[in-house]
């Protein structure tokens, strides 16, 4: 599918790009470029391939999961302005 110099001055008024009759075939060609490619990709056959979370298939290096600090909420608690069985009690702000 090749876009033509109309195409392109629709997609820049939608797109709110200021494009100069300069730049219009410039801009076109590099839109068709791109077009291109996605045609060539979508014609790649990519049946039986598992998609992938990540190109590199790379795994994260994850650390243990334990308590590093001390629970520290009463101390948080006892400064707060308003507080309930362990909850912070803040104002209504919405009807």
């Amino acid at each position: 599918m090749a876009l033509e110099r109309s195409d392109v001055e629709k997609i820049a008024h939608l797109a709110r790009l200021g494009l100069d009759d300069a730049e219009l075939p410039r801009t076109t060609e590099t839109l068709n470029d791109i077009l291109g490619l996605i045609d060539r990709m979508q014609a790649v056959d990519t049946h039986g391939i598992e998609p992938l979370a990540h190109p590199l298939e790379a795994t994260q290096r994850l650390r243990p999961d334990e308590v590093t600090e001390s629970n520290r909420r009463d101390a948080y608690q006892a400064i707060a302005p308003a507080v309930e069985n362990g909850l912070y009690l803040v104002p209504k702000v919405i009807e």
